[in-house]
């Protein structure tokens, strides 16, 4: 996404990240039923009647929050997309800024009782904060009048997302029901090609490349982590069967159905030794864990790295392939079937994850004045015509009508056209708060198998070839964090400084594999100290809770 979080949402895959299948949430409302009281009431909202809202009939005017420091929303209307929508919906989305300090600002207005109509976060401690502090509107007396939403997303995917009292009061982004994702190992084609094209399949080969791609190309990162070494922790997966780095950024990994200390963990450690190695060789980035994101780009866009590995390497991918091929029709990027440790089942591989309740969410508080109005229209924003309307356009551009299961018809101007294709693409990657992945994903997959090879999306193209196969499902795994304020919040703030430090010093500071063992010992030891165990107990009671809600 952009300075938003250019890893997780791609302006022209936009798939990022993201499955989600919904929840049992049937609401128990219906067309025919007596009106219930709404927002002022015990579940919020003003009066709630039986027929449902029409969008478009009358202007709606509400305002949205982005709680984080990253995120600046555009001004609504002045994309081609938002335009339509504020003259043809009438509806305007007024936009209240973080001011780059979302945390303290989320404090200041529930302190101060002037919550904004609609806020877009993480799932978790903050969001159930506000529910248990009475500060949010439940949705489910509007799930069968607005059934976008229950449609694409499933039962299973709602239920997942029900607070304690059984309701749910969250919306979405890039829920999804299938595989989707971008992780993987991006490689400059004309280097590659130049020195061979060699065997890239497993680590061992991708250590014997990236040293010779330092003494044939000295002006060339080999391998590129991207920003704080997140690439590194895509690499875990080289490492063992079935593990994506998820567990990595959980702080803990799964074990007889328990989770366990990441430290002592055999697979991380022999992750953070090659790491190391690679950095002490010069064979990484020397201020990985320095760098800003645009530092990154500016590498891959202008093909001075071999390498690159991340958790979404197809957006600067693209926009590389594109400017290198330009110029040069030997030049580019390619994706390479994710490496693996010699004697590990490549098909096992998974680099990256998607889970079905996709990234973030969306909540609607009880300041708002016409909360049914607003779900209305964020459920038609997520349906069919709202998403393509956000992601390509309005009719009539880039394309003109749908088929029998409502995927645009793609004019010719979407392929003849691209620089402004992606252009409006662009524009409006930081409106995309409901992303429907299925939908999206399918649309533009139906569209390109119609395109001859050479028309087709860079992509798209490796989206279906290789990074749609290899991400693993790690629904089970959501929701694992406790809150900020609780006894196991705390230890859990002293385990990830804990992990961050020791992460940085074993890869920068560690002079051989033994050093490396010795800083994780370390910070097992002081985890141990700061109530790890107590932590890791609370993580396991609520991943089997999921286990349970996902086999039932």
């Amino acid at each position: 996404m952009k300075k938003v979080n250019k890893a997780f949402l791609s302006a022209l895959s936009v798939t990022i990240v993201i499955v989600f299948a919904l929840a049992g949430c049937s609401g128990s409302n219906n067309a025919n039923e007596p009106a219930k009281e709404g927002n002022n009431g015990e579940d919020g909202g003003t009066e709630q009647t039986s027929e449902a809202y029409e969008l478009g009939k009358e202007p709606l005017e509400f305002s949205f929050y982005g709680h984080y420091d990253w995120y600046t929303m555009p001004v609504w209307g002045e994309d081609l997309a938002t335009k339509w929508i504020k003259e043809n919906k009438k509806v305007n989305v007024v936009p209240i800024s973080s001011g780059g300090a979302a945390k303290n600002k989320l404090s200041t207005m529930i302190v101060s009782k002037e919550l904004p109509d609609v806020m877009w976060m993480e799932r978790g401690a903050d969001v159930e904060k506000l529910r248990a502090e009475g500060l949010l509107v439940p949705f489910d007396d509007y799930l069968d009048k607005y059934p976008n939403l229950k449609k694409w997303a499933g039962e299973s995917t709602l239920d997942m997302l029900r607070s304690p009292d059984g309701k749910l009061y969250q919306f979405p982004n890039w829920y999804t029901t299938q595989p989707n994702g971008n992780s993987g190992y991006l490689v400059n084609k004309k280097i590659y090609n130049e020195l061979g094209a060699p065997s890239l399949e497993t680590v061992d080969d991708l250590y014997a490349y990236l040293k010779q791609v330092k003494e044939k190309y000295p002006d060339v990162v080999p391998l590129e982590l991207g920003q704080t070494a997140a690439g590194m922790d895509v690499m875990v997966s080289a490492f063992a069967e079935n593990r994506p780095f998820t567990f990595n950024t959980m702080m803990a990994v799964p074990q007889d159905n328990k989770l366990v200390s990441l430290f002592a963990d055999p697979v991380y450690r022999e992750l953070l030794q090659f790491t190391s190695k690679l950095y002490r060789e010069k064979l990484i980035s020397q201020d990985t864990f320095t760098q800003k994101l645009e530092q990154v780009e500016s590498k891959v866009v202008s093909g001075k790295v071999a390498v690159y590995v991340a958790s979404s390497p197809t957006e600067f991918g693209a926009i590389g392939n594109s400017q290198l091929s330009a110029q040069d029709p030997e030049a580019g990027y390619i994706m390479v079937w994710p490496v693996h440790k010699a004697g590990l089942d490549k098909n096992k591989i998974f680099p990256g994850d998607y889970k079905q309740l996709g990234w973030n969410v969306s909540v609607i508080t009880k300041n708002a004045k016409n909360p049914e109005a607003i779900f209305a229209f964020l459920d038609w924003f997520t349906g069919p015509e709202g998403q393509r309307t956000i992601m390509w356009g309005p009719e009539g551009l880039y394309w003109d009508g749908v088929d029998a299961e409502e995927a645009p018809l793609f004019t010719d101007k979407f392929t003849s056209d691209t620089k402004g294709r992606d252009e409006l693409m662009n524009s409006t990657v930081n409106f995309q708060w409901n992303g429907n992945t299925v939908y999206v994903d399918n649309s533009k997959t139906k569209f390109e198998s119609t395109l001859p090879a050479e028309k087709r999306s860079w992509e798209t193209y490796w989206q279906s070839e290789i990074t749609w196969k290899t991400q693993f499902n790690t629904t089970e795994y959501v929701n694992l964090d406790p809150a900020g304020d609780s006894e196991e919040g705390i230890i859990a703030q002293s385990i990830l400084s804990i992990y961050e430090q020791a992460r940085a010093k074993a890869v920068m500071n560690a002079k051989s594999d033994e050093e490396v063992i010795a800083i994780l010992d370390k910070a097992e030891d002081d985890a141990q100290k700061a109530g790890y165990e107590k932590l890791l107990a609370y993580k396991t009671e609520k991943w089997q809770e999921n286990v349970a809600k996902l086999s039932e």
